[in-house]
């Protein structure tokens, strides 16, 4: 029996015509899980730019039209190396419509030195979305790209709230240590920690693009939107606010898939 995400999409106007999902699933870190969107170092699930349900994030789920079927998976800390067990529960409650935002945390270790090498990052990825295609075959996939963390440094490495959450709560060390730094040693790491961020974001295209038609990219939206301190939460000065997750969910869904409700 042919369901109605497995049906041949249909040309209009020149674009894919996708039918609305029933069931969607979110995967990735502690941005996808709303973290800090809505309270103290919580995750605020209802404020995720992929699958929350507060109307004023205009999230994908609320965009769709959709009732109900929106199942967040991210997890606060994870890396490419969770993303495996989290295709496991889309695969297990068949979703039809899978987000992926993944590896600020692979950038955002301990040390410079202990960022997942671009060679395992790849590697996750390609075993993840492979995992997905055999589970869900008829699913449409969104992979976004990775924020660029050198915009934050940038953004507030001159407010000095912002430079004592960093420091105090040891965040990104990567990118965010020493931030009032001007040290070349300090302004070359940043430079390399950034070009990591550009590679993941190179694997994570190239895999979406292998992927085949049912896989949409932002083509490097969010990592190239401007974003300021007003759009990060003041509970870390880390996280998106509310303001964020909405501006996330705009640059994302607007390069994502067309869809009409064929049910």
């Amino acid at each position: 029996m042919i369901t109605p995400l497995a049906a041949v999409a249909v040309l209009v106007s020149g674009s894919i015509v996708a039918p609305v999902p029933q069931v969607m699933a979110a995967l990735g870190d502690s941005i996808t899980s709303g973290f800090n969107a809505c309270g103290w170092y919580v995750s605020c699930t209802s404020r995720s730019w992929a699958a929350g349900g507060d109307r004023t994030v205009g999230s994908h789920f609320t965009r769709l039209g959709m009732k109900d079927g929106n199942l967040n998976f991210a997890v606060p800390g994870s890396t490419s190396a969770d993303l495996r067990a989290q295709v496991g529960k889309a695969v297990a409650a068949k979703a039809e419509y899978v987000t992926i935002l993944i590896g600020a945390q692979d950038v955002c270790a301990g040390t410079e030195k202990t960022m997942t090498p671009v060679p395992v990052f790849e590697r996750r990825v390609a075993e993840s979305l492979a995992a997905l295609r055999a589970g869900l075959p008829g699913a449409r996939v969104f992979v976004a790209t990775i924020p660029d963390l050198r915009r934050l440094w940038q953004a507030g490495k001159d407010n000095p709230i912002a430079r004592t959450f960093w420091t105090l709560g040891r965040i990104c060390r990567p990118m965010l240590a020493s931030p009032d730094s001007t040290k070349r040693k300090d302004v070359q790491r940043r430079a390399r920690v950034r070009e990591r961020v550009v590679d993941f974001n190179q694997v994570l295209e190239r895999a979406c693009a292998g992927y085949g038609p049912n896989c949409r990219s932002d083509g490097g939206a969010v990592f190239s939107f401007p974003y300021t301190l007003d759009h990060i939460s003041k509970w870390d000065f880390f996280h998106p606010n509310a303001a964020g997750q909405r501006a996330l969910a705009e640059q994302t869904f607007k390069h994502g898939f067309d869809w009409t409700d064929a049910r």
